[in-house]
């Protein structure tokens, strides 16, 4: 695969990238050139998915690190390492997630159901995001974070609607961080971007085998936002579901 010097030079972290989305968004960003940093909890699973993208792009560069995204110490102590060796990423791709068990309404969820399904959908995006996009934006070369949510995160249509409160809050909850985010950092005047995505429903082990989606097909607009070329004026600090805004 010919990579330009600018292609090479540049590195992506990609959380969840040892299976499903993630795995299928680092596969996404090596089709244009740029290597990445998978992350996710089994270390054995991220080694064998890393030596898949290896095999697969030759000359792309393909690191891992361990990490389980629920310990919020553990989530920082990784970031700060990955920082240090390899510098700010030129994309974050944040596409680790749980989903809340099926009877998790507001008023029967347990403390600690609660606090799995916010722990790793909420605080650990706002660990990474607090470790990493500092430097990121200091950059202003046009950097980017990427954030995987839901449209049951959203406050209008299939949105907060009752049902799966730790999930639907949780997603809700990336939305205003990435809407809040971006409002701080300039909506994209000083070089660098925040978005949302929403992947829909596709077959991963969160979504299940029946699912109408491939997980490269869910991938597609994380790689798109985490790779497309940005100009002056372009809308970031939104959620994003298949190259469309959607309300939130």
């Amino acid at each position: 695969m010919n990579m330009s010097s600018d292609s090479a030079a540049k590195l992506a972290f990609v959380t969840g990238g040892s299976r499903g989305l993630g795995f299928e968004v680092a596969r996404g960003i090596a089709r244009t050139g740029i290597g990445s940093v998978i992350i996710a909890k089994d270390s054995a699973r991220l080694e064998s998915a890393a030596e898949q993208l290896r095999s697969e792009f030759p000359g792309i560069t393909f690191q891992t690190s361990a990490c389980d995204l629920e310990d919020q110490i553990q989530t920082r102590n990784a970031a700060e390492s990955l920082l240090a060796k390899y510098g700010a990423p030129f994309s974050l791709v944040l596409a680790h997630g749980v989903m809340s068990e099926r009877m998790s309404k507001t008023l029967r969820t347990t403390d600690a159901e609660w606090r799995r399904v916010m722990a790793i959908n909420l605080d650990s995006v706002f660990t990474l995001v607090n470790v990493l996009g500092a430097p990121m934006a200091d950059a202003r070369d046009g950097r980017r974070i990427v954030i995987f949510s839901a449209c049951l995160g959203r406050m209008s249509g299939p949105g907060n609607a009752g049902g799966l409160a730790p999930y639907r809050i949780s997603k809700a909850g990336v939305n205003a961080f990435v809407r809040n985010l971006a409002h701080e950092t300039g909506l994209g005047a000083r070089g660098f971007y925040v978005d949302a995505m929403c992947p829909n429903h596709s077959r991963t082990d969160m979504g299940g085998p029946d699912a109408p989606r491939s997980a490269e097909e869910g991938a597609e607009c994380a790689v798109w936002l985490a790779t497309r070329e940005f100009n002056p004026g372009d809308t970031t600090g939104v959620l994003w579901e298949d190259r469309e805004i959607v309300p939130w």
